[in-house]
């Protein structure tokens, strides 16, 4: 039988909400499983009651069923008694909406259908050569400057010009759209009037796209055989840009502060261990862009976990926690290569359709930054990093780093079908480790070590010494390491999954 929750220590339950859920996020979860196990009751803003659900399995299971745990928040008790009012702070999430992410069943496959319809139609080769330009652009941007903020400059910009491309609506581009469509998700007193710029350009678009069809997403979503509303096609045009965009800039900005901050992660990538698509996956393991999903909503009087769960209660997919779950990872030193049983795009019918657009743009993104300035080092040390917490994600607000001035590439021209230059072939050159200090205690090996001090990223981060085709034609480039040896091999067969959509 389903056992009651016991409340946290000095009485209530904990929030999901307020300094201890927004500085340290996963400290709180693990302070839940150990009092409540794999679901623990939590309290939202304006301490309204709902479960987080901390469990791998569980997660999977309550993702999986939605005949007992519905995605459609009309069923949501707090609602109709008066607890979670119009104007409550999380309302943009949990209002309900016709597009499918609140649907379940035939509505569903209709509405979702469109969407994943439209995501196959993406040239994929087409949609690298633009990240690959955007980031060069990007670059250009601050590479004089030696030195710049990879968040703010880098990470928040990348994946909005990206979609914005592949929607239609390159020329909407702009600093507004970035930090409206940031704002609108995180409960904010301005969250409603991001919301409703993001959708008025939304809105034109379609208007257009009516009138004027071209080869982009929001076409293929007008003329879907689903036959999508203007509000509809709008709506799910705002669902994928939202979700792919601040997905994308979270897992853009926790790769790189990995790189910058860990020794043990720069030197497997560095070493030919690990290649970028790797290194992006076991982000995706440690440092999910989404923390929790809000969320489900019980059909009807159940269990999950151990707990009761009654008809209306309100549940949150704990995509942290459950990536950290010692059921399916006992030890979380080990790396996770080729493994994609996390829960970063959440599970089931309702898991995101756009997945590997994020891991693009991410991956290729990093590859052209790292191409440009491969002398990157953290500007400060690691401990001085902020973060802003919300709900659904922890967001690292900075990432200043310096780097030796370079001159800027011209990026004028449409981006190019092929590769004009050859790849240069990378060597690991790695320096020696420093002397140990007198009476210390050498390491056990890197995978059970822990993590090294900020302070060491700058002599334990191995470096690459580049070598163009024709030595004399151009001279060797100092990058950070990469690839060597079989990783050009590893290299094709993570790329070979990614196109079979393994």
């Amino acid at each position: 039988r389903g056992r009651t929750a016991a409340p946290a220590p000095g009485g209530g339950l904990r929030r999901l909400y307020g300094p201890e859920a927004e500085n340290d996020p996963m400290g709180l979860y693990e302070k839940l499983r150990a009092e409540h196990g794999s679901v623990a009751p939590v309290l939202l803003q304006g301490d309204v009651p709902a479960w987080l659900v901390l469990g791998h399995g569980e997660n999977l299971h309550m993702t999986r069923t939605p005949s007992q745990f519905s995605r459609d928040s009309r069923r949501w008790r707090a609602l109709h008694d008066g607890t979670a009012p119009p104007d409550h702070p999380l309302a943009p999430v949990f209002t309900w909406q016709p597009i499918c992410v609140f649907a379940d069943g035939a509505d569903h496959k209709r509405l979702r259908g469109a969407v994943t319809d439209s995501i196959a139609r993406i040239d994929h080769r087409g949609v690298r050569r633009y990240i690959n330009r955007y980031s060069n652009r990007l670059v250009n941007d601050f590479c004089r400057d030696g030195t710049t903020d990879l968040v703010g400059r880098f990470a928040e910009h990348l994946p909005m010009m990206v979609m914005a491309q592949i929607i239609g609506m390159p020329e909407e581009y702009n600093e507004r759209l970035v930090q409206a469509a940031r704002d609108m998700i995180k409960g904010t007193e301005t969250a409603n009037e991001s919301n409703a710029y993001v959708m008025a350009a939304l809105i034109r678009l379609v208007k257009r796209r009516r009138a004027a069809p071209e080869e982009d997403f929001a076409t293929w979503l007008v003329e879907h055989e689903a036959g999508l509303t203007d509000d509809e096609v709008g709506q799910h045009l705002r669902l994928v840009l939202i979700a792919a965009y601040e997905t994308t800039a979270n897992l853009i900005a926790n790769v790189l502060r990995m790189v910058l901050t860990d020794p043990r992660f720069r030197a497997q990538l560095s070493g030919g261990h690990m290649t970028l698509p790797e290194a992006v996956e076991q982000t995706l393991w440690d440092e999910p862009p989404f923390t929790t999903i809000f969320g489900r909503w019980a059909v009807g009087d159940t269990e999950l976990g151990g707990q009761r769960i009654k008809a209306g209660d309100a549940l949150i997919v704990g995509i942290a926690a459950a990536n950290v779950d010692p059921v399916v990872r006992p030890d979380l030193h080990a790396h996770m290569q080729g493994n994609r049983a996390h829960l970063a795009f959440s599970g089931g019918p309702h898991e995101c359709p756009g997945q590997d657009i994020g891991r693009a743009i991410a991956d290729t993104g990093i590859d052209a930054l790292l191409m440009r300035l491969p002398d990157l080092q953290l500007a400060v040390d690691e401990r001085e990093l902020r973060y802003s917490g919300a709900l659904m994600s922890h967001q690292l607000r900075e990432l200043p780093v310096t780097f030796a001035p370079r001159p800027p590439q011209d990026v004028t021209g449409p981006p190019s079908p092929t590769t004009a230059v050859p790849r240069p072939r990378w060597q690991v050159d790695s320096p020696p480790p420093p002397p140990a200090p007198a009476g210390s205690v050498p390491p056990e090996g890197a995978a059970g070590a822990e993590r090294a001090p900020a302070t060491a990223t700058a002599t334990a981060a191995p470096t690459v010494t580049a070598t163009a085709p024709d030595a004399t034609a151009a001279p060797a480039v100092s990058i950070p390491a990469q690839r060597t040896g079989a990783a050009p091999r590893r290299a094709w067969q993570a790329l070979s999954r990614w196109w079979k959509g393994d």
